[in-house]
């Protein structure tokens, strides 16, 4: 059956309430990008997880933009996990109770809150399954349980690369690959430039440098071998430590720790650096993942170098848009090659700008709208 684009504007909720793990000022990725957008079109409701600061659980909201809100679940300290969920359950069912849920779509990052949000019937789920939270480092033993029903609940599902797709995609009917995507005008508007920076202008080049979430899936052997064997390479590690023992990490003297850093500060590191790193190990926490940096590092213009994830295997390896290495030793080989006077950095480049050319979070949610509006149109009709 066909469906006219009128037809589908007249289905879409207005209200979008997202359950999320992380929380909005964290760390600026997906989440952020896919859902600042979709609050150009409906009235974005972005749940984080509870602090436990109050005697009486309460919500507090906060105002990102036009039509995007951030509800922060304020619950006392000392419930227990039924508790907590009942607490949550109690906060969302107030919060909903003067919208209409026939008006209201639910978005789901986590599964997790399918347990205290599962008794509530809105007129579309979406479950935008970013990561196989399951592997993560101190994953809930109930998480596969509840993505399992919350795979049998959601109306349509996205994921957040194409290996993820290929493991769930017959978990699914309306199952769709949208993978990481960029923000070309922010990481390359400081391509042809170098800003200066007073945690950053004492550090020598070369700079191979990472911005992230330093965590489980951070591979700090192998930052601490090339570290070691080549001690003129200053290593730039930008982000939170989050999950792992700081003593952990390596200290040696070429390896930088500049803490974490805001969205709008990272395309002025970038352009100081020479090499953009994505030195995940491969375990199961890293087994699906589509890392954002990696196309945030092409629009700025840096050369990268990444372990062996899929995901930036293909398509960036295959299109030859970044190195390959997972041994200090074919590292230090990709870094040699990318810093060497012989590199056509020219040419690179403009392979590089002709693979993003077509690829940005604008489109993202443009295909991702129209999935939901025929989604939720073909739902009404068949009610």
């Amino acid at each position: 059956m066909e469906i006219s684009n009128s037809e589908e504007d007249s289905f879409l909720p207005k209200n979008l309430i997202c359950f999320s793990h992380l929380r909005w000022d964290f760390v600026y990725q997906r989440p952020q990008h896919l859902l600042t957008r979709f609050s150009k079109f409906t009235k974005v409701y972005f749940v984080e997880e509870p602090f436990f600061d109050s005697e009486n659980p309460h919500y507090t909201m906060e105002e990102k933009g036009p039509n995007l809100f951030v509800v922060h679940p304020h619950l006392p300290p000392g419930l227990d996990e039924q508790q907590i969920l009942e607490a949550n359950k109690n906060l969302l069912d107030q919060f909903i109770a003067d919208k209409p849920l026939d008006d209201v779509a639910f978005w789901y990052y986590t599964p997790m809150a399918l347990a205290f949000s599962s008794h509530l019937h809105p007129s579309l789920t979406i479950f935008d399954c970013m990561d196989e939270l399951s592997a993560f480092k101190f994953a809930p033993p109930q998480l596969r349980e509840l993505e399992r029903q919350l795979l049998e609940k959601a109306d349509i599902v996205f994921t957040g690369g194409h290996s993820l797709y290929q493991a769930k995609k017959n978990q699914h009917h309306n199952i769709h690959p949208f993978p990481s995507s960029i923000d070309k005008a922010h990481f390359g508007k400081l391509r042809n430039e170098t800003v200066s920076l007073q945690d950053h202008d004492h550090i020598p080049s070369p700079r191979l440098g990472f911005y992230g979430v330093i965590d489980e899936r951070f591979d700090i052997k192998l930052i601490e071998e090339v570290a070691t064997l080549k001690p003129d390479w200053q290593i730039v590690l930008i982000g939170p430590v989050v999950k792992i023992d700081e003593a952990t990490l390596p200290k040696n003297k070429n390896i930088h720790y500049l803490g974490g850093k805001n969205y709008n500060e990272l395309p002025h590191y970038l352009s100081n650096w020479d090499v953009a790193l994505i030195p995940f190990e491969l375990n199961e926490s890293t087994r699906f993942i589509s890392p954002t940096k990696t196309p945030e590092y092409l629009a700025a213009g840096i050369p990268v170098i990444s372990t062996s994830i899929t995901d930036v295997i293909f398509p960036y390896k295959e299109k030859n848009l970044v190195e390959i290495a997972d041994t200090s030793a074919q590292f230090i080989t990709s870094a040699e090659k990318l810093l060497s006077p012989d590199f056509d950095k020219g040419t690179w480049l403009s392979n590089v700008d002709d693979f993003l050319q077509n690829i940005s979070w604008d489109h993202t949610v443009e295909h991702m709208m129209s999935k939901i509006k025929k989604t939720m149109a073909v739902k009404n009709i068949y009610k």
